[in-house]
């Protein structure tokens, strides 16, 4: 069974970057005539705004994206993280970390690294033989012996939209965490673990995430995962040249009516490449015609294109 998701963190409403994912997930499970799941990533409390859950999920049905199962949240899943995370302790695969961001950033800088905006600075692995006396903050993933018992630390994947593409983990990012210094989840195990469980065949999501697949797929080889198939799509961008986020005060869509509705729709397909449609006078009716002409455009385009 094909099997795709959506998953988003409830930290605001849904703004047009993230319908735009939504839509692709929708669109490849449709045309793959599999199920779309929704998962609510609520992991990381201190973001989450109360509330917003129920309304990504209201905005997502105004759109006629229906899940085609029950809701997951993240929230009530510590249990199953934390046995995936004893899993890899269990087999030498993971461990305790004292350091601090500040402090393994100033290793790099002496290093004569530089960082580019937004991006994290390479682990250099000082916790992997001991705390030294220091208290245990986070736990890390050990990405050079997983790398040793592979046989290489670089991951070779397909992704159906870029193509090939490669990332030496154990250069690029080292030995990365699992679990975070304040106590909650990181993105990674979770996603691994959730996309495993819900039995995901088929990742669909923003170009942005491109870079965390090799890390996950790492984490899915040491916990016994099947890889998914992964999808990139275009970003929204705002008017700084930036990817659209709620970080970038990115604006609520406008539902209000079937006319913004269908405007906001037509904006994501857009982005996406897929046709521009004339809107007859029933909103509502355009928008069902839509998607069935975009879920045909996008197995033209991903689905029968593909050997």
């Amino acid at each position: 069974m094909v099997r795709g998701r959506f998953a988003p963190s409830p930290t605001g409403a849904l703004h047009a970057g993230s319908l735009v994912a939504a839509l692709a997930s929708w669109l490849d499970a449709r045309a793959l005539q599999g199920e779309w799941l929704v998962r609510i990533e609520d992991i990381d409390g201190p973001r989450c705004i109360e509330g917003a859950a129920a309304n990504i999920l209201q905005q997502l049905a105004l759109c006629g994206l229906h899940p085609d199962g029950e809701v997951l949240y993240q929230s009530s899943r510590n249990n199953i993280y934390q046995q995936a995370l004893n899993q890899l302790i269990g087999r030498g695969l993971a461990y305790p970390c004292a350091c601090t961001r500040k402090e393994i950033e100033e290793h790099q800088a002496s290093l004569g690294w530089s960082l580019a905006r937004h991006q994290t600075a390479v682990y250099p692995g000082t916790c992997k033989s001991g705390l030294n006396g220091k208290a245990a903050r986070a736990w890390r993933f050990n990405v050079s012996q997983w790398s040793k018992l592979r046989g290489s630390p670089e991951v070779h994947w397909i992704d159906r939209r870029l193509g090939t593409q490669l990332q030496n983990v154990q250069d690029e990012v080292g030995d990365f965490v699992v679990k975070r210094a304040d106590g909650m989840w990181a993105y990674q195990l979770a996603v691994v673990v959730d996309d495993a469980e819900q039995g995901i065949t088929h990742v669909v999501r923003g170009e942005d995430l491109t870079d965390n697949t090799a890390r996950q797929f790492l984490l899915q080889e040491a916990l016994g995962f099947a890889h998914p198939h992964y999808m990139h799509t275009p970003l929204v961008l705002g008017a700084n040249g930036e990817k659209l986020s709620k970080q970038n005060e990115a604006k609520v869509l406008d539902l209000s009516s079937s006319k913004a509705i269908c405007f906001a729709m037509q904006a994501a397909a857009s982005t996406l490449g897929l046709s521009a449609l004339a809107q007859p006078a029933n909103a509502s009716v355009a928008l069902d015609e839509a998607l069935n002409i975009w879920t045909q455009e996008w197995s033209q385009r991903y689905v029968r294109a593909k050997p």
